[in-house]
């Protein structure tokens, strides 16, 4: 691995240029997991409550057999989902098949929505801007990983107000492995970061339930929080909440009045707090030193 880095390290349009094909490959990847997870964990819930509900077992043999095919990140192969034709790998060039097919299925015509290039330029854009932030060093190839599943994340979460624990808990472990190896942090600030990072929004949530009967948020916003907070320490919590409210105001409200919603609807807010962190990630110390000068502190 030492090797590696130096010798990106000796050659940075080098590495630039790997981190962004890599990035974009993963991109592509990344949709699948945004569309296969959400429906791999229904599927699962389906087969426990059938675990559950023997005589719905006997009753809907039919629907058991469907379910039974594989269905996970790799199984089935990719197809066109109008003509369910199989999707040939000179198709799924990430960005560029999207232009060369002109945005339509090479079988059926059907078109080919513009999320799937976005969500792999995405991806490659916000790796290259860690990686040129960070150089070639292990806490940036940390950071890019975590940038990949906050991408996965945030689009999931737009999709099914959904923070799925397969990506969040083992991103909180991995943070914390990272601080123990010297990568970031002190392993004490990573899991006060941690700690400090779930119990806030968890108090948050249970303030609000008790004065509203209602529920605020999810858990898998607290865990979000959690990873943050083992990455960069509990130091940058405040930063981050602070932060993604105010992005969640500003997009929300853009986005409701954009598409004429009433105010009362739910919107997720993982995708805030994932860019909120992010951001932190990259500029916090910035952001930090900015709101003293304005306190006069």
């Amino acid at each position: 691995m030492q090797s590696i880095i130096e010798v990106m390290q000796s050659q940075l349009w080098f590495y630039l240029t790997t981190v962004g094909l890599v990035s974009l490959c993963v991109g592509s990847f990344l949709n699948v997991v945004i569309y296969r997870l959400p429906l791999m964990m229904q599927r699962e819930w389906q087969s426990e409550c059938r675990l559950l509900l023997e005589d719905e077992l006997t009753a809907n043999k039919s629907k058991q057999a469907n379910t039974s095919e594989p269905f996970n990140l790799v199984k089935p192969n990719s197809t066109c989902p109008k003509c369910k034709t199989a999707i040939k790998p000179w198709q799924n060039i990430p960005v560029i098949s999207w232009l060369l097919l002109k945005a339509k299925c090479a079988s059926c015509s059907n078109p080919i929505s513009v999320r799937y290039p976005a969500v792999e330029a995405i991806t490659a854009i916000l790796s290259l801007i860690v990686a040129y932030s960070f150089g070639a060093t292990e806490q940036a190839l940390l950071y890019i990983f975590v940038t990949w599943i906050l991408v996965a994340l945030t689009f999931i979460d737009i999709d099914h107000m959904l923070l799925p624990d397969q990506l969040t808990l083992p991103l909180v472990w991995l943070a914390l492995i990272a601080a123990v190896a010297g990568i970031t942090i002190t392993p004490r600030d990573a899991i006060m970061g941690a700690a400090f990072g779930y119990l806030s929004l968890w108090s948050v949530f249970w303030l609000f339930k008790l004065l509203t009967g209602k529920e605020g948020m999810g858990y898998g916003d607290f865990k979000l929080l959690a990873v943050f907070g083992a990455l960069l320490g509990w130091q940058s919590l405040l930063t981050i909440i602070l932060l993604s409210s105010v992005v969640g105001a500003i997009i929300g409200i853009a986005l409701l009045s954009i598409q004429g919603k009433d105010k009362a609807t739910p919107i997720p807010f993982g995708p805030y707090l994932a860019i909120a962190g992010w951001i932190t990630l990259l500029w916090g110390s910035q952001i930090q030193n900015m709101y003293f000068n304005l306190i006069g502190y």
